[in-house]
C-alpha cells in the first residue's frame, strides 16, 4: 500500500513540473513537438530510475551523519553530508553520459531533435530535486527510493507530453498575438497545474477523515472510563 500510495502521489499530487515547477527550461524547450518530448521523457524517467536509488544508497551509507558506522565504530562520529550535492550530480552526470551515448547510438534522429538538451539533463533541476526531496523526505528503504525515483519521472513525462500535444494542436487555433509562443504556454502551465492541485484533496480528505475517527475513537473510550469510575465511586 506504500509503494502505491506513493507511486500515485509523486505523480499527480508532488508532479515536478506542476507542483514544484522544476526542469521548466527544457519542460518548455522540448514540447514543441509530441515525438521530442517523449524522447527527452523516456530518458528523464531512465535517468531518475537509477540516479535516486544509487543516491539513496550514497546517502545511507557514505553521506548520512553517523553513515560509516559500518566500517567500524571509530568512524560513526564523521558526518559528510556537506558532500551531497557534489556526489549527487557526479551520480546523475554519469548517467547521462550513459543515456547520450544510447540514444546517439540506436536513435540519432532523436539525439539530433533533442541537441544540445539531452545532455542538459545532467543540470536539470527536476533531476536533481528528485535526489534531494528523496533525502529530505527521509525515505526509508531501497525500494520506496527506486518506487520515488521512477514515480517521479513519469510524472516530469506526463506533465512535457501533455503540454506538447497541446502546443501541437494550438498552432491552429486563433491565439491573440501578444499571447503567442511562450504566453499561452505559460498560462496553459498554470492552468494544468491547478487542475493537478487537485489531486492533493484526495490524499488529504482521508487523512483528516481518519483524524477525525481516531478522535471519536478517544473521546468515546474517555467518557467510557469517567462513566466507570464513576459507577465505582457510586458503589463504594
Amino acid at each position: 500500500m506504500e509503494h502505491i500510495e506513493l507511486f500515485f502521489k509523486s505523480i499527480f499530487v508532488d508532479n515536478m513540473v506542476f507542483a514544484t515547477f522544476l526542469g521548466m527550461c527544457s519542460y518548455l524547450a522540448v514540447s514543441k513537438k509530441v515525438s521530442t518530448a517523449v524522447g527527452l521523457g523516456a530518458a528523464v524517467i531512465f535517468v531518475m530510475a537509477i540516479t535516486v536509488p544509487l543516491n539513496w544508497l550514497l546517502d545511507t551509507y557514505i553521506l548520512k551523519d553517523g553513515a560509516l558506522a559500518w566500517l567500524g565504530p571509530e568512524y560513526a562520529q564523521y558526518d559528510l553530508s556537506f558532500l551531497s550535492f557534489i556526489m549527487f550530480i557526479a551520480t546523475i552526470a554519469t548517467m547521462v553520459q550513459l543515456v547520450e551515448i544510447i540514444v546517439e547510438k540506436f536513435s540519432p534522429a532523436l539525439y539530433n531533435s533533442l541537441g544540445i538538451f539531452l545532455p542538459l539533463i545532467a543540470v536539470n533541476c527536476a533531476i536533481l530535486g528528485g535526489s534531494l526531496f528523496m533525502q529530505s523526505r527521509e525515505i526509508p528503504s531501497l525500494g520506496l527510493a527506486f518506487n520515488y525515483g521512477i514515480s517521479s519521472g513519469i510524472g516530469w513525462f506526463l506533465a512535457i507530453l501533455a503540454i506538447a500535444a497541446i502546443r501541437e494542436k494550438i498552432r491552429y487555433s486563433n491565439v491573440p498575438g501578444p499571447l503567442r509562443g511562450l504566453g499561452i504556454t505559460f498560462i496553459i502551465t498554470g492552468l494544468m497545474a491547478i487542475g493537478f492541485m487537485s489531486f492533493g484533496g484526495m490524499l488529504t480528505g482521508g487523512d483528516e477523515e481518519k483524524a477525525e475517527t481516531k478522535t471519536v475513537q478517544v473521546e468515546t473510550t474517555k467518557e467510557a472510563n469517567d462513566l466507570a469510575n464513576n459507577q465505582k465511586e457510586i458503589k463504594e
